[in-house]
Formats: structure tokens, sequence, C-alpha cells
């Protein structure tokens, strides 16, 4: 298994592969950020459950995280998804996904699925990082890369992701880097709580994040 640490290293490939990363502050820490294959998938799968029951509360729930009990049909499998995953000494410690799939209504607003259609819109899930690895700049790279993955795959004209705001830093987390779309809590009777997002598609050959516009 081929592997760079986040020092701005090799070019990422589709299968397990490094991506290359901007210093993060903590060069030489061990941090290796890849395309996942299917031996990370358990790795992969307890960073994300220990998540959704830990952070977001909700414990696992079938209809909203059926990809989280096979990661491989969802994001290995078709051409335009992917799952990455950041490894430390042989631990998985973050992973962030694309899907081709935009938000479906209900129970988002229909003009918000309307605004996101699904096969050109690139949505961007499962950004989760260990809590004893974050603010080591894991959770940002994860975002760069996975647009540089959606510019390359084609066919997207958009970036979009939705977020709890009731996690910690979640909301401020992603307020830096794209644009509210929708904000179901000013909805009447609050909606789902959540906050819609849009990114602007990277170009190509990018080196840093794009600007929220």
């Amino acid at each position: 298994m081929t592997g760079a640490t986040l020092d701005g290293s090799d070019r990422a490939e589709r299968t397990g592969r490094a991506h290359p990363g901007a210093d993060t502050g903590h060069a030489g820490a061990g941090y290796v950020l890849r395309t996942a294959t299917a031996d990370d998938l358990g790795g992969a799968r307890a960073v994300m459950l220990d998540t959704v029951y830990r952070d977001l509360k909700s414990g696992y729930v079938p209809r909203w995280h059926a990809d989280i009990i096979d990661p491989e049909a969802a994001y290995l499998r078709p051409e335009r998804c992917t799952l990455l995953v950041v490894e430390h000494r042989g631990e998985i410690v973050a992973t962030g996904a694309v899907r081709d799939r935009g938000p479906q209504a209900p129970p988002n607003p229909q003009w918000v699925a309307d605004r996101f259609p699904s096969g050109s819109t690139a949505q961007l899930c499962r950004i989760y990082v260990r809590p004893e690895r974050r603010r080591h700049g894991l959770a940002r790279q994860l975002v760069r890369e996975l647009g540089e993955f959606a510019a390359r795959a084609g066919g997207y004209t958009t970036l979009y992701l939705h977020t709890d705001p009731a996690v910690p830093g979640a909301e401020p987390f992603w307020r830096s880097l794209a644009r509210e779309v929708c904000d179901e809590r000013t909805l009447p009777g609050g909606g789902q709580g959540i906050v819609h997002f849009e990114l602007p598609m990277p170009a190509l050959g990018s080196t840093d994040t794009p600007p929220v516009k």
C-alpha cells in the first residue's frame, strides 16, 4: 500500500494512493491521507459509527446510515464516488466521502433538492475526525481533496453538503469554507435543524481551498 505524509508529496490516484496536502503545522506527525481500500473499511466504519453515536447522538439509523454499513458499495465501487481516509500509525483517524446523490425531498425542502439534483451534484459526506485528532487541519485537507476528486471525476457542477449545528465546531468550520444555502432552523417548525451549504467547485491543479463567494 502506497502512502505519503501530509507534506505536499505524491499526486493521488484512485486506489490506495496518498493525496498531496499542505503542511498542516504537524509535519512529521505521521498522518497519511489516501483513497480507502477494502482493507480500510473496518477502521473507517468505526470512525463513522463512533461519530454518529457520540457527536450526532442519533445512533445508527438504517435510512440515514446504510452507507456506513456498506461503504464499499456506496463509495468504492461507483466510479464517481470516493472514500478518503487519514491514517496515523496504522489507525484510521478520519474519513471523508463524495457521493453522486443530492439531497432528497422529503425530508429536505423541495427547493433545496431541486437546486442540487442527483448526478450533477457531488455531495460531501462523512467528514469525521476522531476527537483527539481534531485541530490538526485534517478536515480542511479532506475537503480540499474531495473537491478535487469531484472536479476530476467530471459531470459534477456543484459541491453540496449539510451539517448538524448541534455538533461542536461543525457550523463555524463549514461557514469558514462554504456558503449557506438554507438554515432549516429558520423554517416554520425548525425543519430538521440542519444547515445546507454549497462550496465552489475547485479548479483542477489548485493548491488552496477555494474562497467562499
